[in-house]
């Protein structure tokens, strides 16, 4: 405390000794000192102009307000006769910033970052914040795991009252997790339950995932987990009793114990409803998920209360409480549940506000919208606008919030929010077998160009069996019932021969209208019609078949064909379905008015089973069927083929059945073909939903009449990783069952930019 006196007792005398002056009326003003600032600046600031007089409390007052400037480090007033002279010392300005030592961050950014709080260069010298940045700095550090940082500052003094300020980082080595350790586990294995958490000890791929650095909301986020694990499998009396994080004295090693009360296991007794039920009681029991002798399950149950919630929010009732209250038989480890329900005020949705789409049209969003503003609140179609705006494709992010209207109980807005996202796609296609070397293709395409949600995609294949190029345009809101219409324009050379395939070629000019009618918002109907031109090119050793079909129909057929589809397509995500189903069926029908006169029909079925939190099953079946009529055949060049990383991986492209007379692939009038796919995250980094696994089982054919004995099987790994560059899709393969004159393709990859 004497210390503290001290520097008190001398900031009086200073302040004394400046403000010591004797009262006088100011003739004139005067400023010493100063070398940047301008003596306009200092006159402003002081409480006296020129003909006032001159008092102690005024002296004090002057002292006082050019300290408050941060200008000067030292301030004083003197007199010389009737003039007022003002003695100043300016703080130094700041001429530059360095960093020694500094690698994990940016420089950039952290200068960005401390000019926000007004330390950069041409900014006045402030100790303050020096301190403040200094200890902002090491934060950042302490963050990412660096616990044995050391951040100093050296302030160097320059010419023309500047100063060098620089900061010395000594950033030591990341502190890694070594142990986690759960104290009173005894149902479940320690292994078992550490499994449910993100933070781990380092292992094979924590170098990218991070999960090994320590982060107290990390943690935070695998308590909640551990949890969980245990209320949803009947540990209802579950407790954290304490969690502790050490570090080694070199603070390179951190230590996390966690200790647990894990309680008995119980059992369901009864399930009551209660409450103001403005549903039938037989129904609000349907939505009830936890059932009397079954083991409590705390998912069952926010499960349970959800979907009653969501039912009254149906009927408008958008703050519905749905409470489930437990009476514990501790003696025979049993639990009763009342759902005490609150349906509250009934509201109607004011107002639908859209943020955050810089780029997108407010009409692009409000056409998702299945809720509409002055109708009643519905849950299930604020829900079902939300999927749709996702299912876009525009954005990383869509949030949605319903907040009260002030002042009004029975109104809500809707809130949507949404970060936008590159829809522009490059993509870049390669493979890799044994004799057709690199495979390259290409396309570019804008799926929401100009913000007008209308598609525009331009693609390039220059591999050896095919050269195309194509342009596609589609409107998917011709109407406002949400008709779409599009276009496409293509020209397409096939050459089988360069592939060591079949011995002919196709050069193809065409093109196509197409429309798609929604008839749910599931289901939707395509039509399409177009017309081509087809030029087929022989060779003097192509097979008879071709030079026959040549000979019979000309070397030039017109082609006027219509075609219809339909699709469902209900998956839960584009990107990492987990659940869901996607069925398409399709017909085209080459046109009696032109030379070719066929059909082709197709159904493909593929449907995603959650297994677990983690493992997707994937079942996928494709079949087509085709002929000609009219007395004409199914043309060679209509032909289904199978084959290729879209179809039976472990094989080349299109080569997967019966072969023509010189012994290469011809494809067929029917096509099978079934994948069976088992889908699990990366190893270290199951939450991360941009990396995905795969192991498959593959088989299938392209034959005019397929029989048991031509199917070929394959089986592989698959690795789908949604990179900042694009997605990568790595697939490894191994035939099974092949035929000796099969070609394989065993390594295949894609990869794509977005811009």
């Amino acid at each position: 405390m004497r210390w503290f006196r001290a520097v008190w007792l001398l900031l009086a005398l200073h302040a004394a000794a400046a403000t010591a002056i004797e009262p006088f009326v100011i003739k004139d003003i005067r400023v010493e000192g100063i070398q940047r600032t301008e003596a306009g600046t200092v006159f402003s600031y002081l409480p006296v102009k020129v003909g006032e007089t001159m008092t102690e409390e005024k002296a004090t007052q002057a002292i006082r307000a050019l300290f408050a400037t941060g200008f000067f480090r030292d301030v004083s007033l003197e007199r010389e006769g009737d003039v007022l002279v003002v003695v100043v010392q300016e703080r130094p300005s700041i001429a530059q910033v360095d960093f020694t030592g500094m690698h994990e961050f940016n420089a950039e950014q952290v200068l960005a970052g401390m000019r926000q709080i007004g330390l950069a260069e041409g900014r006045i010298f402030d100790r303050g914040l020096l301190d403040r940045a200094e200890q902002e700095l090491k934060r950042q550090y302490l963050s990412r795991g660096y616990y044995a940082v050391s951040v100093s500052t050296t302030v160097t003094p320059l010419e023309r009252n500047r100063a060098s300020l620089n900061f010395n980082v000594e950033e030591g080595r990341i502190a890694k997790i070594r142990q986690i350790s759960i104290i009173g586990a005894q149902t479940f294995r320690e292994s078992e339950l550490l499994g449910q958490f993100v933070l781990r000890t380092p292992g094979l791929l924590t170098w990218f995932s991070k999960h090994d650095q320590y982060s107290r909301q990390k943690l935070s986020a695998d308590l909640e987990s551990l949890r969980s694990y245990y209320l949803d499998r009947g540990y209802l009396e579950f407790r954290i009793d304490s969690t502790q994080v050490s570090i080694t004295p070199d603070k390179q090693d951190i230590y996390i114990t966690i200790s647990i009360t894990e309680g008995r296991k119980y059992t369901v007794s009864d399930v009551k409803v209660a409450g103001e039920m403005l549903i039938p009681e037989e129904e609000v029991r349907r939505l009830i998920r936890i059932k009397p002798g079954e083991t409590f399950s705390r998912a069952r149950l926010t499960e349970s209360t959800k979907l009653i919630s969501d039912r009254l929010g149906n009927d408008g009732y958008a703050f519905a409480n749905v409470n489930a209250v437990p009476e514990l038989d501790r003696g025979k480890q049993q639990a009763a549940f009342t759902f005490f329900i609150d349906p509250g005020r009934r509201v109607y949705v004011r107002r639908i506000n859209v943020t955050g789409n810089n780029r997108t049209r407010d009409e692009v969003i409000r056409r998702e919208m299945r809720q509409l503003e002055g109708g009643w609140y519905s849950a299930e179609r604020v829900n079902l606008s939300k999927q749709r705006i996702d299912k876009l494709g525009y954005f990383t992010e869509v949030n949605l919030e319903t907040p009260a209207v002030p002042g009004a109980t029975d109104q809500v807005d809707v809130n949507i929010a949404v970060t936008e996202k590159p829809t522009g796609t490059l993509l870049f296609g390669a493979g890799f077998g044994s004799g057709e070397g690199l495979i390259l293709s290409g396309s570019i395409s804008q799926n929401n160009i100009f913000g007008s949600g209308r598609h525009v995609a331009a693609s390039v294949n220059s591999s050896q069996l095919n050269t195309i190029y194509s342009l596609s345009y589609t409107d998917p809101y011709y109407t406002v019932d949400g008709v779409s219409q599009g276009f496409d324009l293509y020209y397409r050379v096939v050459s089988p021969s360069d592939f060591d395939l079949a011995r002919y070629e196709t050069e193809t000019l065409g093109g196509q209208l197409r429309l798609g009618v929604p008839v749910s918002e599931i289901d939707t109907i395509q039509y399409g019609l177009g017309y081509e031109n087809v030029d087929i090119t022989t060779f003097p050793d192509s097979p008879l078949i071709y030079q026959d079909y040549v000979a019979t129909f000309g070397p030039s057929n017109g082609n006027l064909f219509a075609s219809a589809g339909w699709v469902r397509d209900s998956r839960d995500s584009l990107v990492y379905p987990t659940k869901g189903t996607v069925q398409k069926a399709g017909a085209e029908v080459g046109l009696p008015a032109a030379d070719l006169q066929y059909f082709k029909l197709s159904y493909q079925y593929q449907r995603y089973f959650p297994l677990t939190r983690h493992l997707t099953f994937m079942l996928n079946g494709e079949a087509g069927y085709g002929d000609g009529y009219s007395g004409r055949p199914l043309p060679f060049f209509k032909n289904f083929f199978a084959g290729g990383v879209s179809s039976v991986r472990g094989f080349r492209s299109y080569t997967v059945g019966p072969k023509d007379s010189n012994g290469n692939p011809r494809g067929g009038s029917q096509k099978l073909v079934g994948n069976a796919e088992l889908l699990f995250p990366f190893p270290g980094l199951e939450n991360d939903r941009s990396v995905r696994l795969g192991a498959f089982f593959d088989a299938g054919v392209a034959s005019d009449s397929i029989k048991s004995d031509e199917l070929r099987f394959s089986a592989g790994m698959s690795v789908l990783w949604v990179s900042p560059l694009g997605p990568l899709k790595i697939v490894v393969s191994q035939p099974i069952r092949k035929q000796p004159d099969d070609k394989t393709q065993r390594f295949q990859f894609t990869i794509g930019g977005i811009f």
